[in-house]
C-alpha cells in the first residue's frame, strides 16, 4: 500500500474507533478529488459488430488502470437508439462527451480521460 493510503487507512480507522467516520473527516479534500477523477464511459454498440468488439477489448484492458468505469449500451435495445446511431457503432462518450467514433486510439483515450 501507498504511503498516503496507509495514512489514510490509519485515519478511517481512528475516526471510525471515534464514531464519527466521513471520508472528509479522515482525509480533508482526498474524497472529492477521488470523485471528481473517477470518470464514466459508454460504448454505444450492436451485436456482431467487430469494431465494437475491438473498442470493449481495449476499455476493458485500459479500465484495469482505473481511473474509470465503462458500460455498453446495445443501441439495438431502443428504437431511438437504433435511429440516433444507424451504422455509426462503436461510438465512445467520456463523461457524456462524444470521444471516438468507430475507433478509439488507446493513447489518444488516455489522453482525452486525463483532460
Amino acid at each position: 500500500m501507498c504511503q498516503i493510503g496507509v495514512r489514510l487507512f490509519s485515519r478511517l480507522r481512528f475516526f471510525t474507533f471515534l464514531g464519527n467516520f466521513s471520508l472528509e473527516s479522515a482525509h480533508p479534500g482526498s474524497y472529492n478529488s477521488l470523485v471528481q477523477d473517477f470518470r464514466q464511459v459508454v460504448v454505444y454498440s450492436r451485436k456482431g459488430c467487430h469494431l465494437c468488439e475491438v473498442v470493449k477489448e481495449s476499455l476493458t484492458k485500459l479500465s484495469r488502470r482505473g481511473g474509470f468505469t465503462w458500460q455498453e449500451v446495445d443501441v439495438d435495445s431502443d428504437n431511438e437508439l437504433r435511429r440516433q446511431f444507424n451504422d455509426d457503432v462503436p461510438v465512445v462518450f467520456i463523461d457524456g462527451r462524444k470521444a471516438f467514433k468507430y475507433r478509439m486510439d488507446e493513447r489518444e483515450f488516455l489522453r482525452k480521460l486525463a483532460s
